[in-house]
Parts: C-alpha cells; sequence; structure tokens
C-alpha cells in the first residue's frame, strides 16, 4: 500500500493595488532608492489603504482567487489554516472570520502565528493533518497587513515591509508527490532583536505606550541579518543532505522574501543556479506570511509536475526551517 503523503494542488494570491515605491518612501524619510535597493532588492510594496480592511481582506481575497481557478466548491474544505502576524483582533480568531467569509461552512479553522515562518510552519501542520488521513482538503492562507504596524518615521523597518496574501490547498497524493521532508527550529534568543514591545500581555496598551511608539516593528537589523543568513542557509543544506540531493537536483528554491542577499546566501549554500531562485521581493517587499505563497503564484505557470522544491524562511522569535516538496501538477 503507497503512503499517504501532501501536496499541494492550487494557489492564489492577493496583493492591494497602491504601490509605495522607493522614491516615495524617500519623501517619508531619509533614505533613496539606491540605498534601499543595493542592501535589499526592494524596489516597491503593496499597502492596503481602505478604511476597516485588514489581514482577513488579503487572506479572503488570496483564496477566493484559489477557488476561482481550482472551480473548488469552499463546502469541500475541511479545515483552514491562517497564517498571520497581524491578526484583525486580538483573541477573536481571523480563521474562522475568513472560513466564513469564503463559504467554507464546513470546515474548522484557526490561526498560526510564527512571525515570517508562520506559512512554512503552516505547510508542516496542513500536511500533518493529510497524512493522518483525517482530512482530505486544508486550505492554508498566509496574509498580513504589516503597514498596520510599521512607523514610517522609522527607516531601518518602513522600508522592509509590505501587504499581501496567498493561498495553497493541501490534498492527499499516492504518487509521491507533495512534502517528503521537514528541517524546523526556533531559538527565544530571537525575541529581543526582532519585537513589538508593547499591547501584549507583558505590556498591555496605555497612553504612554502609545506616545513612545511601541506597538510598532522594532528590528534590531544587524542581527536578524547575521541569524538570518545562517540559520536559513545552513537550513536549506541539511534538508538536501538528509535527502541526498544536490543543487543539480533541486528545481527551484522558494524562500522568504526578507532580504535579497539572505536569499542569495542561501542559494550559494545550496549551489543553486541563479535561474532556479524565485524572486518578487523587488515588487513586493516582504509581506512576511504571504511571501512563500506569493512566490508560488507568481510562478506557478513555470512548476511541472515532479519538480524538486525546497522552501526556507526566517522570522521573528526566532523562527526558521527548511521544506523539501515535490511539485504535483502542471498548470
Amino acid at each position: 500500500m503507497s503512503k499517504t503523503t501532501a501536496a499541494i494542488t492550487a494557489v492564489g494570491a492577493y496583493v492591494p493595488d497602491h504601490v509605495l515605491s522607493n522614491e516615495m518612501l524617500a519623501t517619508m524619510v531619509e533614505t533613496n532608492d539606491e540605498w534601499i535597493t543595493t542592501r535589499t532588492g526592494i524596489k516597491e510594496r503593496r499597502i492596503l489603504k481602505e478604511e476597516g480592511k485588514g489581514s482577513s481582506f488579503l487572506g479572503i481575497k488570496a483564496a477566493e482567487d484559489l477557488i476561482a481557478k481550482k472551480n473548488l466548491d469552499p463546502k469541500e474544505i475541511d479545515m483552514v489554516i491562517f497564517a498571520t502576524a497581524t491578526p484583525d483582533l486580538p483573541v477573536a480568531a481571523t480563521a474562522a472570520y475568513v472560513a466564513t467569509e469564503i463559504g467554507a461552512i464546513n470546515a474548522f479553522s484557526y490561526d498560526l502565528q510564527a512571525a515570517c515562518s508562520s506559512f512554512l510552519y503552516g505547510m508542516s501542520t496542513a500536511a500533518s493533518y493529510i497524512e493522518s488521513g483525517r482530512y482530505k482538503k486544508v486550505l492554508l492562507i498566509g496574509a498580513d497587513k504589516m503597514s498596520s504596524i510599521i512607523d514610517y518615521t522609522d527607516r531601518t523597518t518602513c522600508i522592509i515591509f509590505g501587504d499581501g496574501g496567498g493561498a495553497a490547498l493541501f490534498e492527499p497524493n499516492e504518487e509521491g508527490l507533495g512534502l517528503q521532508d521537514e528541517y524546523l527550529r526556533t531559538d527565544g534568543v530571537g525575541r529581543q532583536f526582532l519585537k513589538i514591545e508593547a499591547g501584549g500581555s507583558i505590556l498591555p496598551p496605555s497612553e504612554e505606550t502609545v506616545a513612545k511608539r511601541q506597538h510598532f516593528v522594532q528590528q534590531d537589523g544587524k542581527s536578524v541579518f547575521k541569524y538570518a543568513v545562517s540559520n536559513m542557509a545552513d537550513a536549506s543544506s541539511k534538508i538536501m543532505e538528509r535527502n541526498n540531493i544536490t543543487g543539480d537536483d533541486v528545481d527551484w528554491l522558494v524562500a522568504h522574501q526578507a532580504n535579497k542577499r539572505i536569499i542569495d546566501a542561501t542559494a550559494n549554500r545550496m549551489n543553486l543556479d541563479e535561474s532556479k531562485v524565485l524572486m518578487n521581493i523587488h515588487r513586493y517587499g516582504n509581506t512576511t506570511s504571504a511571501t512563500l505563497p506569493l512566490l508560488l503564484s507568481d510562478y506557478e505557470k513555470q512548476l511541472k509536475k515532479g519538480d524538486n522544491i525546497v522552501f526556507a524562511s526566517f522570522g521573528g522569535g526566532f523562527t526558521w526551517g527548511s521544506i523539501y516538496l515535490k511539485w504535483a501538477y502542471n498548470s
């Protein structure tokens, strides 16, 4: 009897219309296009401007894109995982609202938060549910409205992040395609280097925390960069060693889009040709939980059944890891 694996069978995506270019940022903080591009690889990012719309809106749009392309009846979806670092509201799960809005009325749903690794960890979770045999259709959505937690007077963070959403459907596969292996890690030392100080249970909101701008992302860029370069490259290298594959065997690297230099370092460690590295950081910046599914959606037509894909991510906490997956369909 062949082993059941969990394969991605459809993808969807959504980015807002409003474009925030490097030139526009240069009128807001002391920076310029050359400085941003050489250090990050980012040229522009998308911003959700409409009032009263949050990460759920981005996720719903991405899910609806997938549902339409797959011609999927949302009532057949068994569960919805909403990977996000920017939920609509505290306490009320954003996933529950998203599932209801897309018509997945038979699904149970919950949020998953692992900063920029949220979607990668969600892949592991979705695959486990499929492999267990309990569920047949798991919808994993990654969406973040990062503009809601970014201080646009802080040039160290406002140049990096954008808003977006992506989605992937996981289903059982009997051909040996889908998720093959994973290497996922965390280290609490990262808590001090990348965080939002206020708004949680340690430091609840107050007039003082608002005045001190403690509800925005704060980052020690040099420390985060150092950990990200070594750990993302290390995880990708380990997943290849464990599965006896080389750079020649890997068809695509789908890496978290935080910084082009980090992506390049990971590809170099894997001995991967530049043509195999999926990249859209120049268009969207770092959309946190949405980077991996946005890449899959942008490059879907180039992905072929049986392609060996290595996913890699790194995020706050610290959280990081790599997943080896065989693509399951021709677009």
